[in-house]
């Protein structure tokens, strides 16, 4: 396994976080009308993911 950043404790809370976010925002959007807002909202979620899957060895997630 590689190094972890110095921060991983962090790193994992925020990762919980807003994967946690993420499903909650699906569950309102499938009971929504309106879902550009909850999309882009999603979206920019999914990028801060992305950016601290970059940070971990892979399959650490």
């Amino acid at each position: 396994m590689g190094e972890l950043p110095e921060k991983f404790p962090e790193y994992s809370i925020m990762y919980k976080t807003i994967s946690n976010q993420i499903n909650v925002l699906q569950k309102q959007k499938e009971k929504s009308q309106d879902n550009t807002e909850l999309d882009s909202k999603i979206k920019k979620y999914q990028e801060e993911l992305e950016k601290i899957k970059k940070m971990f060895p892979d399959n650490f997630f």
